[in-house]
């Protein structure tokens, strides 16, 4: 017997800062989960701009650990929804060693 599992894929315009991206990311799960979604990707690098775009050191203080600040958050709103996210983000491994990564959060955080 097949199952079927509605997943939701998210692309979205840069606003200009990690805050709003992140808010905005969270009601796109939302909507998602509202329409039956149980699991969701973003884009590459979903709360900034694209590394390999836009080379400029000021990004570099978008990394974080994985997990983090923000895999916590969205740790905490994937086992609200019941939902899978997949995270791409920029990983800070350490100081001064970055990654372009993918966090993925189950269903129940």
């Amino acid at each position: 017997m097949s199952r079927v599992i509605r997943a939701a894929l998210v692309q979205a315009r840069w606003t200009g800062d990690k805050e709003t991206m992140t808010k905005a990311h969270e009601e796109y799960a939302r909507s998602a989960a509202a329409a039956g979604a149980k699991a969701i990707c973003f884009q590459e690098l979903f709360y900034g701009p694209y590394f390999c775009q836009v080379q400029d050191p000021a990004y570099y203080a978008y990394a974080e650990s994985v997990p983090g600040p923000t895999t916590e958050r969205f740790q905490t709103l994937a086992a609200e929804l019941g939902m899978v996210m997949v995270l791409p983000m920029y990983e800070q491994e350490q100081p001064g060693v970055l990654y372009n990564t993918a966090a993925v959060v189950d269903a129940d955080g």
